[in-house]
């Protein structure tokens, strides 16, 4: 049985409070057992709305949700997992059962007054969408733009599907990533357009003890047939991955002009472990570094000791862990700090990595030197190849560099490192195209 919102009173002139009425139409449609609740073709102007279970909320064709303007009509909310309290989102719920956003319709978070008031407030912005703890969700076909901060996080959810989304958050608009599965299972992300601030899609599993403590992964993820555009990062693991992040596989994505593509990241004090990742079929374009995996993370520690001291730290629980992880058939050009970058912890190597079939065109025209991997204490570089430092059982087969400065591949202190077809069809005679240190 359908439910219109505009039959339990809201407007839709895109200047009428219509909150309540939508809010009145899910709770009716919940009472009766679920049903689909409507949104018709208009502009409806509102604060949070809370979804319940069996409700698939349906944005028609023509339909615009417009966040409200007042911070007032965004609760502060602090769910069971995670308890840190922020305004709630524009579209919430907490243990959900059976749950969709539908539609062609866009959601609009207006976000350009959450962004001047960060600036001037330490506040905690809303999510745009954010359901926490909820199972079998479905987010599919509407366009998500201006978040306030991130634009679609589910926490703690089992069996999530996001399909043929767009999302649109403007190129400097700050923390408004894109997709963020948090401590999530089996999460299916296919067939979506995102273009953000920050990266595209995230995969986390909470920060430190707050992960450690609840332990819940975030495991079994697809990613695939998507666009990323602009963005700090492509598909970005971390850093707060505490609770561990396993079973993902990326596959058939375009990546244009975001900093970093397939981008890995952590610190010590972190714990968990990154592991069984495969990634195959990605083409990029004007990128900063196709490929990074980096365990001296620095923004929010730039100058602490567990990411500037640079020597062996003991073993413990708070150590993170990298290994298993797979990257095949990829093409990137325009290409412009290095084809690779990988830095793991003298005391926690990166362990069991493997890129086959690759191909990384160093742009001959850049002249900028940069960070590969935002990490304090690492060089900047400028059109280097792959770059390795403190990795275990490394294999490249039937890698390509073009148009690098210096040697196409070079590890340091690094143990079992394996290279097949490694070639540079760039490479000036006289030039090296291996560099190897400290390798056993």
């Amino acid at each position: 049985m359908p439910f219109l919102v505009t039959d339990f009173g809201a407007r839709g002139d895109g200047a009428t409070p219509d909150t309540a009425a939508i809010q009145r139409a899910i709770d009716d449609a919940a009472s009766r057992g679920g049903g689909t609740v409507i949104v018709p073709a208009g502009r409806y102007l509102t604060g949070t709305i809370w979804l319940r279970s069996n409700i698939n909320f349906h944005l028609e064709s023509g339909a615009t949700l417009l966040g409200a303007q007042d911070v007032n009509e965004f609760p502060v909310w602090m769910p069971a997992w995670e308890g840190v309290k922020s305004h709630a989102p524009l579209i919430g719920g907490e243990n959900l059962d059976n749950v969709s956003i539908t539609g062609r319709g866009t959601i609009d978070g207006r976000g350009q007054m959450w962004w001047q008031l960060m600036r001037k407030l330490d506040l905690f912005r809303p999510r745009l969408i954010r359901l926490v703890d909820c199972r079998n969700v479905l987010v599919e076909g509407v366009t998500l733009t201006n978040s306030p901060s991130w634009t679609l996080n589910p926490l703690a959810c089992d069996a999530v599907t996001i399909r043929g989304v767009i999302i649109q958050n403007p190129p400097d608009s700050p923390n408004t990533d894109g997709i963020n599965p948090d401590s999530c299972r089996n999460v299916h992300i296919s067939d979506c357009h995102i273009d953000v601030g920050d990266d595209c899609v995230t995969i986390k599993s909470g920060s430190e003890e707050d992960g450690r403590r609840q332990h819940r992964a975030c495991e079994n993820i697809t990613v695939t047939n998507c666009t990323m555009m602009h963005g700090h990062g492509g598909i970005v693991i971390g850093s707060e991955m505490s609770g561990g992040v396993r079973n993902v596989v990326i596959s058939n994505c375009t990546f244009v002009g975001t900093d970093r593509g397939i981008r890995i990241k952590a610190r010590r004090g972190r714990g968990g472990a990154v592991e069984d990742m495969r990634v195959s079929n990605i083409v990029m374009d004007n990128v900063l570094c196709p490929l990074v995996i980096n365990l001296f993370y620095g923004c929010g520690a730039w100058k602490e000791s567990k990411v500037t001291d640079q020597s062996p730290q003991l073993v413990t629980e708070r150590t993170p862990r990298f290994r298993r992880l797979r990257f095949s058939n990829i093409t990137a050009r325009r290409v412009k700090y290095s084809a690779a970058y990988v830095v793991g912890l003298p005391e926690m190597f990166v362990e069991d990595i493997a890129y086959s079939d690759i191909a990384v065109y160093l742009d001959p025209d850049n002249t900028e030197a940069g960070q590969s991997a935002m990490a304090p204490g690492q060089p900047d570089l400028c059109r280097a190849g792959f770059v390795l430092r403190n990795v275990d059982n490394v294999r490249l087969h039937n890698v390509q560099v073009f148009d690098q400065l210096g040697p196409a591949v070079r590890v340091t202190n690094a143990r079992r490192v394996a290279l097949e077809h490694v070639t540079s069809p760039t490479l000036a005679e006289g030039e090296e195209l291996l560099s190897l240190s400290d390798v056993m």
